[in-house]
């Protein structure tokens, strides 16, 4: 079920929506790609996918408070909230089949969505893609975001996902770790709630040297849909989205058109 359609004059808003950047608005789409960054990430990330996909894929990266253009807007640490904001600021464009990618934070934020869409306007995904992320309902009692700032500093070393020269840098750091902090609060604080499964189809991606998600924990994802779910392993360690995005997107055009979404 999807709402009706608002026409082309939807997408023309997009360019005063600070939600939504990066896009390139495509009418004749049959589904859109609505994208969701990690902990500390932006929409940047995502600003080469909209060349990647055939016509059908109208993909939207989202930008969150806290970064780009928005940098002097308050950062969310409450998962509700930011969730909330988000379905307001997509609602014009839930008038096509949609689909959300997330990685790490961003998968949280995407599964989180759609529940919320279903419950509030009963609409469902037409695909869930999850990326580098346990799935919601494992346990993960960590607390780094109000770790000191070494600590803070030695965990993002470990990750191996931040550059060590802007690590070392006063400057870099003084705007990044608050941004970082408020992401991981907004992950690390919240509860999950057992709620029926989605009856969207979910796939998710691992990296075989991911040191913070076991295949265990990307297993666990089967557990979240009642309709298919597919695992796939890539080489690298947790940000391995940032040197496999050309087969990813090949696998979410793959399983979009297997939908029937063009």
């Amino acid at each position: 079920m999807f709402q009706k359609s608002l026409g082309d004059s939807t997408l023309s808003k997009a360019d005063k929506n600070p939600w939504m950047v990066y896009g390139k608005p495509c009418p004749t789409a049959s589904v859109r790609l609505f994208c969701f960054p990690y902990a500390g990430g932006s929409a940047l990330t995502f600003r080469n996918w909209k060349d990647c996909f055939a016509a059908f894929v109208d993909v939207w990266p989202i930008q969150l408070p806290g970064r780009g253009l928005r940098l002097q807007e308050p950062m969310y640490t409450s998962m509700d909230l930011l969730v909330d904001a988000i379905e307001a600021a997509i609602s014009d464009y839930l008038d096509k089949p949609f689909a959300f990618f997330g990685h790490s934070m961003g998968a949280i934020i995407a599964f989180e969505l759609c529940h919320k869409l279903r419950l509030k306007r009963g609409l469902d995904a037409a695909h869930l893609f999850a990326s580098g992320c346990k799935a919601p309902q494992v346990p993960d009692r960590r607390q780094t975001f109000n770790l000191p700032q070494h600590e803070l500093i030695e965990e993002l070393m470990r990750l191996e996902g931040t550059p060590v020269e802007l690590l070392e840098n006063p400057d870099v750091l003084e705007l990044m770790l608050p941004l970082l902090r408020a992401d991981l609060e907004l992950v690390q604080t919240l509860r999950y709630i057992p709620r029926a499964p989605l009856l969207c189809p979910i796939t998710v991606w691992g990296g075989t040297s991911d040191k913070e998600v076991s295949l265990e924990d990307l297993q666990a994802w089967r557990h979240q849909s009642s309709a298919e779910f597919r695992l796939h392993m890539f080489p690298g360690n947790h940000f391995f989205l940032n040197h496999q995005q050309k087969p990813i997107v090949r696998l979410i055009a793959e399983q979009l058109s297997v939908l029937g979404a063009h």
